[in-house]
């Protein structure tokens, strides 16, 4: 008797911890819950499966609220010893239709219209810049 109360005490706990991460796994923030529209343009990401993995995104934006930006660049992927770069345009204005893996990622005459860039870099150290060509 003692040991069939045991054995649902049990079962209550592991269904109450299942539940519990169930739901912690689908109510993570993404990048629809931001205030704003981001469309991602171009990306590029190096074939680079060894060692570091550069990636550089361009996105435009629906407005210039630049908490909403830097939060979007932090949910971009990143791996360890890495580079991801986030540069966004208005999508009023114009952008880079096209990235690439060397500076300059895109065409020079794109960069007045640049909002800011985030970036991570290898170590995890991040950095968002308001307006990073003026």
């Amino acid at each position: 008797m003692k040991t069939k109360k045991v054995f649902y005490l049990i079962l209550l706990v592991v269904f109450g911890l299942l539940t519990w991460i169930l739901a912690d796994t689908f109510t993570q923030p993404s990048i629809k819950d931001l205030k704003m529209d981001f469309k991602e343009i171009s990306k590029y990401r190096n074939p680079n499966n060894t060692g570091p993995i550069k990636r550089v995104y361009v996105v435009t934006v629906s407005d210039t609220l630049w908490q909403e930006m830097e939060t979007y660049g932090k949910m971009m992927p990143h791996t360890k010893y890495g580079n991801t770069k986030v540069y966004f345009f208005s999508d009023k204005e114009g952008y880079p239709q096209k990235v690439v893996g060397t500076e300059p990622y895109f065409d020079f005459k794109y960069n007045d219209d640049c909002l800011g860039k985030f970036e991570k870099k290898a170590m995890g150290e991040e950095g968002f810049i308001r307006y990073p060509f003026q």
